[in-house]
């Protein structure tokens, strides 16, 4: 399912730009629209790509991890731009996000979380909302003025 439009609830406190149920194969996509979203709400490069590759890696750890399958939602929200990918997996906590960059410190692992953590202004790991199974994991980057 994918519900665009740049004023998915009329425009209030949290403007819904994109919500897009995704799988391994939607991921180009994904960050075609992640790109187009991002522009329109005013993020400027360098860091719309830094959002772009932040929002693949985090939808790439929920097909890879997660169940196989996500959804995106991205919105825009007192002054930022936030995306949250939820997945249906087993979940997992922000202490999987190694401290040092993956490798250094003998973690093989957490490299997409631990970029996305140093690229976005906020990083939230919750668990599945309800007490459903999967993790929650919204980042945001500050627009411009």
């Amino acid at each position: 399912m994918v519900t665009e439009g740049a004023h998915l609830n009329g425009g209030g406190p949290q403007e819904r730009l994109l919500e897009l149920d995704f799988v391994q194969d939607d991921l180009p996509r994904l960050r075609v629209l992640v790109d187009q979203y991002a522009a329109w709400a005013g993020l400027a490069e360098p860091r719309r790509g830094d959002f772009v590759l932040a929002a693949d890696a985090v939808a790439t750890n929920a097909v890879e991890h997660g169940g196989g399958s996500g959804r995106l939602l991205l919105r825009r929200a007192s002054g930022a731009l936030e995306c949250t990918v939820s997945d249906s997996g087993p979940g997992f906590t922000s202490s999987v996000i190694p401290e040092l960059a993956p490798g250094l410190g003998g973690s093989h692992c957490g490299r997409g979380l631990w970029l996305t953590r140093l690229i976005t202004d906020r990083l939230v790991v919750a668990a599945g909302a309800d007490g459903a199974d999967g993790s929650v994991v919204t980042f945001a980057m500050v627009l411009p003025g």
